[in-house]
């Protein structure tokens, strides 16, 4: 009797987000050179590579942001859940409250409560239920890891948290709108190590819910909490793979290089 030789292997998800031939300029500087990439949903992808090398300013054109800098110009397709959100008529505004953004610095409101910057996206949409907007500053705050340090003092400005619940904050404020993808650019790099931990904790709990994609520089966290990691070098995309295989047995010399820490 042979034996089988083909296993049956699992599907392949459907990307929910999809990047094809994306190109993005300032003015005449070609920031980020033809890149395709698919993100599979409720996972973290991390984003590496050298300072310039294209992988924030990649990372901003998944939410239309690239465009709000002057003399910014794309070319390409993205994606989300098979839309293409630069498609005719798509509204930019809505598209980021699909893909929320947490930036390298926390950014709480400063005239705003710790509650108010959570349900802030809602108010602004004209959500006036109080019971919703209260249940979901806790849904967001308990999902953000923050609920059990800021429940008795909700009134408090979102400014009186240290670095590290400001930037829970800011989780918890882009999760109230429920999207289904969350970029993070550097989202600890200005962070003590200890509220590090949290966030990379959070990570992984996050993504039973949304599906992350970060930017991060630092290599060890990349390989810890994603689930597949891209490098990026010069403005392109050098190699996209699964993170365990790609720090254990990376297919191109400049990955190695870059990882080993002979460049960067």
């Amino acid at each position: 009797m042979t034996p089988a030789t083909n296993a049956a292997k699992p599907p392949i998800p459907e990307p929910i987000l999809s990047a094809k031939d994306v190109n993005a300029y300032f003015n005449a500087f070609h920031a980020v050179r033809g890149v395709s990439l698919d993100v599979e949903p409720n996972s973290v992808t991390a984003l590496i590579g050298p300072s310039g090398c294209g992988k924030s300013t990649f990372l901003r054109t998944l939410n239309r942001l690239h465009e709000e800098i002057p003399g910014a110009r794309f070319e390409g397709e993205v994606t989300l859940e098979g839309e293409n959100i630069y498609g005719r008529g798509m509204d930019p505004v809505q598209v980021r409250r699909k893909i929320g953004m947490v930036f390298q610095k926390p950014n709480p409101f400063p005239s705003l409560s710790i509650y108010e910057n959570v349900v802030v996206g809602l108010t602004l949409a004209g959500v006036k239920d109080r019971r919703l907007l209260d249940e979901t500053a806790e849904r967001a705050l308990k999902h953000s890891a923050l609920w059990d340090e800021v429940k008795d003092k909700l009134r408090a400005p979102g400014t009186s948290l240290s670095g590290g619940q400001q930037q829970r904050l800011c989780i918890a404020r882009a999760l109230a709108v429920k999207p289904p993808v969350i970029l993070m650019d550097e989202p600890t790099s200005a962070l003590d190590p200890i509220s590090t931990a949290r966030i990379e904790e959070l990570l992984g709990e996050l993504k039973k819910e949304v599906t992350v994609v970060i930017v991060t520089h630092n290599m060890q966290q990349a390989a810890r909490c994603s689930d597949r990691t891209a490098f990026f070098f010069m403005g392109e995309l050098v190699e996209y793979d699964r993170s365990t295989r790609l720090f254990t047995n990376p297919q191109d010399k400049r990955t190695e290089q870059y990882i080993t820490g002979r460049f960067g």
